[in-house]
């Protein structure tokens, strides 16, 4: 159960993590978040008992120093991008990467000096009275994530306050994520002093991520933690990801309405149709259509059918004796820009009616 638990959650940030690293190839933006989610979703795979049984062949408890150093990964680049998101990115920034250097380098150090390391599931419960530098090891894991998750969970909250949709949804998901963490990090506190006091410490064994207290607060916790750090970074991204397909389905619908007028009237072709993004695309595919629509004699209050017929009806061939038209960039602004998009939307729909009905061999409808 623990094994499917780890694996689904790490196969969730894993894909998430792959998705945005997407994304930021083709904007150039977010791939320290495409970083964060697939380290822990790599740190969550490197846990599970199976994939430890795997690594330990090749060094003992190798996969909790991988899923560990994975882990303090993941918070510094969700640190980063809760700091971008609150405007504080360049805030400490050198300071929480100098940070996260040495911890790492503390955990490799202290974890490959401590010998007579368990092979297979790494468990140290039983070994922090015999080898200190096991409790160096995991003291640094839990301060540095400590201070880590804080920091994010202050940021969150201050943040918080002066967003607003799905933005203000993902923030406060993180929040709630940064509790159940320090509830974890709490618990793993405890256990390492009662471990430390114990005579003969053992570890006890979870049938369940949430079967006790100790494994709720060990195993069940972090699961619940990493899953809303995933759902609360990918929240705010759903409407951006949204209007990208509403966009892209716009450029769609526009495409032959578009290369009708541009065959008709070549001087509304913009030099370059093209753009880094897809919503400038729109743009452009936008304004050369209502410029063709202007010199088409399409007024803005003629119906879409009517407006659709009418550019339906005009010839193929340019007219030499056409007036030209100085075209602008057009912009998107709020409801005027939603409001012609409808309209042209409308309008390239009908278009399409009626070139479909001239392709099937029957006459347009009057």
């Amino acid at each position: 159960m623990i094994d499917i638990l780890f694996v689904a959650v790490g196969a969730f940030a894993l894909f998430a993590g792959i998705w945005r690293a997407v994304r930021a190839r083709r904007t150039g933006a977010g791939a320290g978040l495409a970083v964060s989610l697939i380290a822990l979703g790599a740190a969550f795979c490197f846990l599970s008992n199976r994939a430890q049984q795997f690594e330990s062949e090749l060094y003992p408890s190798l996969g909790r120093l991988l899923s560990n150093l994975a882990t303090m990964v993941a918070a510094y680049g969700i640190g980063l991008t809760v700091a971008e998101i609150s405007g504080t990115r360049d805030r400490g920034r050198r300071t929480r990467l100098v940070a996260l250097g040495v911890a790492l380098a503390v955990l490799v150090v202290t974890f490959f000096s401590t010998s007579g390391l368990p092979r297979g599931v790494g468990v140290f419960d039983e070994l922090y009275g015999t080898h200190p530098t096991l409790v160096v090891y995991v003291f640094t894991y839990t301060v540095y994530l400590g201070f880590a998750v804080i920091d994010i969970g202050i940021m969150a909250a201050v943040t918080i306050r002066a967003s607003g949709g799905a933005l203000r949804a993902g923030l406060a998901l993180l929040l709630l994520a940064s509790a159940f963490a320090v509830a974890y990090l709490a618990g793993k506190v405890v256990a390492t002093i009662h471990a430390l006091q114990a005579d003969h410490p053992v570890k006890a064994l979870c049938r369940g991520p949430f079967s006790t207290l100790p494994c709720t607060l060990d195993v069940g916790f972090p699961a619940v933690s990493v899953l809303l750090i995933v759902v609360g970074l990918t929240v705010p991204a759903v409407p951006g990801w949204a209007a990208a397909r509403r966009d892209a389905r716009t450029l769609r619908l526009l495409r032959p309405l578009r290369a009708h007028l541009t065959r008709r009237f070549p001087e509304i072709a913009r030099i370059d149709a093209g753009g880094a993004s897809r919503r400038e695309r729109l743009l452009t595919a936008m304004s050369e259509t209502n410029d063709g629509l202007i010199l088409a004699g399409a007024t803005p209050d003629m119906p879409p059918a009517a407006a659709a017929r009418l550019v339906r009806d005009l010839p193929d061939e340019p007219d030499e004796t056409e007036p030209s038209i100085e075209t602008e960039p057009f912009a998107a602004t709020g409801e005027p820009f939603a409001a012609d998009v409808a309209r042209l939307r409308a309008i390239a729909r009908a278009y399409r009616g009626l070139e479909k009905t001239a392709a099937a061999g029957a006459p347009p409808s009057p």
